[in-house]
């Protein structure tokens, strides 16, 4: 374990002279005809970014040991594809790692973002060290605290030693551009933490179900991020395949199209399984045009029935 003193040196020094040079200089090989996506501004941080990222956690082998092969390939298409969000976590098993091994040679054109589950100043700057380590990379677009759940985790969070502090001070030291908090749990939780920090993004549980939760996300969080000009970038967006249930949305389209029409969602995650599923995806991202409200509450209608079945996470912390 670093000491506070030799960490703050190690994120400072240690990691970025020797790499940022031959990333640069590998960064110049990437193709240079890609497909494009629509893009949005992410909220206050004024980057754009294309609507549709690239998740790292759920059913992908990005999340999976053993799975180098089939996530390189999945990265490459989806820089390929025109995916420049990239999103990961600390406690995504091998994602972050996997990450690196690509990452690299196109990193001055992804917005790459990644997490901590850490409440404690010293716990997320470790989290953020191996982060680093693993991401090849001497800086994170986009650094988010984790699952925030309950508002015992908020007060740790906020306290004198809290995760904010080593927040603040990867911004100040440039090793992390923008703040984020991250939740799916209670809505009311990213409410406050909104209102108690001003966070660039939140990431959160926007999908064609939620408005039938007694506590949705999208009537709560989605309106306060809004007003505050907050980065949005929607999660759980097909219900890891549950919405596609027989009796349900007829596709990706429907669900896809659902959230990114909600007002004030910027961009969305979505994990892919292998590379097929995933140029799916990005063939209906492509395509993507805002629904209407009639279009919107048709949606919300064929969802009536099987609200809990699609927000089933809601329930983990």
């Amino acid at each position: 374990m670093f000491s506070k003193t030799s960490r703050r040196n190690f994120l400072l020094a240690g990691l970025t002279l020797a790499g940022t040079i031959a990333w640069k200089t590998q960064a110049k090989q990437a193709p240079n005809e890609l497909a494009t996506l629509p893009i949005r501004i992410l909220g206050k941080t004024g980057v754009e970014v294309p609507i549709f990222g690239l998740g790292g956690a759920g059913k992908t082998p990005l999340s999976k040991p053993g799975k180098e092969a089939e996530s390189r390939r999945l990265i490459e298409a989806a820089f390929t594809g025109g995916i420049r969000y990239f999103d990961t976590a600390a406690s995504y098993g091998p994602s972050e790692e996997y990450l690196g091994k690509v990452i690299p040679s196109f990193r001055n054109q992804v917005f790459l973002a990644s997490k901590t589950g850490a409440r404690s100043r010293d716990g997320a700057l470790r989290d953020l060290e191996r982060s680093l380590q693993r991401l090849n990379t001497d800086h994170l677009d986009l650094w988010q605290l984790h699952h925030v759940s309950f508002n015992e985790e908020l007060d740790q969070i906020f306290s004198q030693n809290g995760a904010i502090k080593a927040l603040e001070e990867a911004i100040a030291q440039k090793i992390v551009r923008f703040s984020g908090i991250t939740g799916h749990h209670e809505p009311q939780i990213i409410a406050d933490g909104l209102t108690r920090y001003p966070f660039d993004t939140t990431l959160i549980t926007l999908n064609a179900a939620d408005i039938h939760h007694p506590r949705p996300f999208s009537t709560s969080v989605l309106p306060l991020a809004q007003s505050q000009n907050v980065g949005v970038i929607a999660m759980k967006v097909p219900a890891y395949g549950r919405l596609f249930k027989p009796g349900v949305l007829d596709g990706m389209h429907e669900a896809l199209g659902y959230s990114l029409s909600l007002p004030g969602v910027h961009c969305c995650i979505v994990a892919a399984e292998d590379v097929a599923q995933l140029q799916s995806n990005l063939n209906v991202a492509r395509n993507y045009q805002p629904l209407n409200l009639a279009q919107m509450q048709t949606i919300e209608q064929k969802t009536a029935h099987a609200w809990e079945d699609n927000n089933f996470f809601r329930a983990w912390t």
